[in-house]
């Protein structure tokens, strides 16, 4: 473990699974989720956004009580860089990133202009202003129905703004709030299976 990120599994892996926890929350939040749906051969890392939370708890990828988030654009950057550093270890190619909340809007704005194998996006968010482009990794969305905290609509305008760009992806609804339903976890690990690099013969 070092400041800024978790490392779970084995060392050696041919493929990973990235998490970017939600706004208030850290790196450790979504640990025992990534261990649970990756398995023993995919590496785990976690990592813990850069700021801290006003409320004095948790961490937070950019302020989202400032008006207009003017943030966003360093947190965009550093993100970036962040996983294009991981790249020197493990192709993004044999990546997939999970975000929930914030981390999910995060997840979709940076990681999906890289080369990832895939994003799972959590009851998240576009952005203002922001455009998918092509080419795109496949996405899978997941989102409380009665999410009192992101509407439910939110991840609706996800796949729209995907799709629109010519993105693969698939909204899974569920009667919940905000959170990540264990209910989709098999979808969650059938999406890693699927998109997770074949190994060589």
């Amino acid at each position: 473990m070092t400041d800024d990120l978790l490392i779970r599994g084995p060392a050696a892996a041919e493929q990973r699974l990235v998490l970017l926890h939600g706004w208030g929350a850290d790196a450790d939040d979504l640990l025992d989720l990534g261990e649970e749906l990756a398995g023993r051969a995919t590496g785990v890392i976690s990592l813990r956004a850069p700021e801290a939370h006003p409320h004095g708890v948790g961490r937070q990828w950019y302020d989202l009580q400032q008006p207009e988030w003017p943030g966003l654009a360093g947190a965009r950057q550093h993100l970036r860089q962040r996983l294009e550093a991981l790249a020197e270890t493990l192709p993004l190619e044999r990546t997939i990133v999970l975000g929930f909340s914030q981390g999910a809007a995060m997840a979709l704005d940076v990681a999906g202009e890289l080369p990832v194998a895939g994003v799972i996006a959590c009851s998240g968010y576009p952005h203002p202003g922001w455009r998918p482009r092509s080419p795109l990794p496949p996405v899978l969305l997941t989102h409380g129905r009665t999410d009192p905290v992101v509407p439910y609509g939110a991840s609706e305008e996800l796949q729209r703004l995907w799709r629109s760009a010519g993105g693969e992806s698939e909204l899974l609804g569920f009667p919940g709030g905000h959170t990540i339903d264990p209910a989709l976890f098999p979808s969650l690990r059938s999406f890693l299976q699927q998109h997770f690099p074949r190994p060589p013969a």
